[in-house]
């Protein structure tokens, strides 16, 4: 028996190491049998893709800088020549300078701000303006997002207004792509011990909080956020769009 993704083709972009979401996503999404593909910024990072993803034999890996058009319209001729249609975009991409992230937003600069904005924002729609032409199949775009885009939360400042942009985002997308059949989601998980997490001050005081906090008296496994991925990625949500699914525990709903 196939799995839930059997013969669908994804696209995977964010993984950095083994600690990665997007990694856990795409070994949820591969257990399920989907062709999978990745992407890389830079050589650096491609040494580490490659690494993991020779476990995943017959897995593409590409460059892609989401900060360059070109290399996404690279990219989606890439895809076309070797999937000619796809089913799937994971967008796990982020970032901002650590020094835009202490002390108080309101000292974010100029440059931090749209650095920011650029790369953890506007990415997402660049690469599903030039995706989603090949999703003629219908598809499904997931993205990741945080708390912090809805509270003001220690240490995280110009993110969280970022990731507010990247939720509306979201929907707007949601609103444009429905009449292909393309869903547009993103899963807001608890925090969890990544590469990017390294640039949050206090990070293991805020797992604390949230393990003394959540319903579930716990923090977020990677798993489970791989696990939701594939549900949005597969027709179980077929009626799901321009949604925040939340993957942390419960801890969103208490009040401190």
């Amino acid at each position: 028996m196939g799995g839930l993704l059997e013969g669908r083709n994804i696209v995977v972009m964010g993984v950095a190491n083994e600690r990665s979401i997007a990694w856990a996503i795409a070994r949820s999404l591969k257990s399920q049998g989907a062709n999978l593909a990745f992407t890389y910024e830079n050589e650096r990072v491609e040494e580490r893709v490659r690494k993991l993803t020779d476990t995943m034999p017959g897995s593409l890996v590409l460059p892609c800088n989401v900060a360059s058009d070109e290399d996404i319209d690279r990219l989606a001729g890439a895809l076309r020549e070797s999937f000619g249609v796809l089913h799937g975009l994971v967008h796990s991409i982020a970032f901002a300078k650590s020094e835009e992230l202490d002390g108080m937003y309101v000292n974010t600069s100029r440059a931090g701000f749209a650095l920011a904005h650029d790369i953890s924002v506007y990415s997402l729609t660049a690469v599903a303006q030039k995706l989603h032409p090949l999703m003629t199949e219908g598809g499904s775009i997931v993205t990741m997002t945080y708390l912090g885009s809805e509270r003001a939360m220690p240490n995280y400042n110009v993110m969280g207004v970022a990731k507010a942009a990247l939720e509306a985002s979201v929907r707007y997308l949601a609103a444009d792509l429905g009449r292909y059949n393309i869903r547009v989601n993103a899963i807001s998980a608890g925090p969890i011990r990544t590469l990017a997490a390294k640039g949050i001050k206090d990070f293991n005081s805020i797992l604390r909080v949230v393990e003394e906090k959540a319903p579930l008296r716990r923090t977020t496994d990677p798993e489970e956020v791989g696990d939701t991925a594939m549900f949005l990625m597969s027709h179980l949500s077929r009626g799901i769009t321009g949604e925040v699914i939340y993957v942390d525990n419960g801890y969103h709903i208490v009040g401190a």
